[in-house]
């Protein structure tokens, strides 16, 4: 989900709270605060070389010991307006939107989607993966071999 999309969100429904729920739809804490709201930017190269970068908009939730608090949209859509006049979130920018949370460890989670629930904005948030951004380079097309297990090694590209 973009910033653009997400800040429309909020500010179409800003009298309702929203929810996050953990990729298997366990429901974070409706007590949750945001401690952070954030603009990654990650420059990096792949293993086959090639230079790239990422940007992301990043909410830090946290729970705390007041169990009665409560987020709403409106103002989840204020701590974005106040990061944007801050040039904290560049007004050129639209990043996808990135959740860290802290259960067993901190992990970032993607919105994967949103729906409105019982009068509740709920984001449905996905797991993220690590891929290969450089498949053509380090896993060429090999003949079949029982074992694969050290197909990305010496002469395959790869670093």
């Amino acid at each position: 989900m973009k910033l653009s999309e997400f800040t429309d969100l909020l500010n179409s429904h800003r009298e309702e709270p929203f929810l996050l729920a953990l990729p298997g739809s366990e429901l974070v804490q409706r007590c949750f605060h945001i401690t952070e709201a954030a603009f990654v930017s990650k420059t990096f190269i792949d293993c086959g070389g090639r230079l790239h970068t990422a940007h992301t908009c990043q909410l830090q939730v946290w729970i705390a010991d007041d169990t009665e608090h409560r987020l709403l949209s409106g103002k989840m859509a204020g701590i974005l307006e106040i990061a944007r006049r801050k040039g904290v979130l560049p007004a050129d920018q639209d990043p996808d939107i990135e959740v860290e949370y802290e259960s067993t460890f901190i992990s970032q989670y993607p919105v994967e989607s949103w729906a409105i629930v019982d009068g509740t904005v709920l984001l449905q948030l996905s797991a993220k993966h690590t891929d290969c951004l450089a498949k053509d380079i380090c896993l060429p097309v090999l003949p079949m071999v029982s074992d694969q297990s050290n197909a990305c090694c010496a002469g395959s590209g790869c670093c």
